[in-house]
């Protein structure tokens, strides 16, 4: 489904809420014109260039575009909305070598 930014932002936020304790979203972003390709000609200026954002879970699928001008903000939106809900990782406990020093003498 192709949302405009500002609602693809809200769906994406309940996407992970959705999957808050178990399962997947995926983001992809890409470099796009937004034509079809037809044959090998000269490649477009880069300001017609846009980013394509695509959100999936598996059974539903997101998409939106911004220019190439209002990138950095959306790309802080979205880096927002991520470390929000990054907190069902857990940290690595690592161990350390003097404990592991002991253990091997023993």
């Amino acid at each position: 489904m192709f949302l405009e930014p500002d609602p693809f932002l809200n769906e994406l936020h309940k996407m992970y809420e959705r999957h808050a304790s178990k399962g997947t979203v995926f983001i992809t972003m890409k470099r796009s014109n937004l034509k079809p390709r037809k044959t090998k000609k000269a490649p477009p200026p880069p300001e017609d260039y846009r980013c394509l954002i695509r959100a999936g879970d598996g059974k539903k699928t997101i998409s939106t575009t911004v220019p190439t001008t209002q990138h950095a903000k959306f790309a802080n939106s979205i880096n927002v909305i991520m470390k929000a809900h990054m907190g069902a990782l857990k940290k690595k406990e690592k161990e350390k070598k003097k404990d592991k020093e002991k253990e091997q003498q023993h």
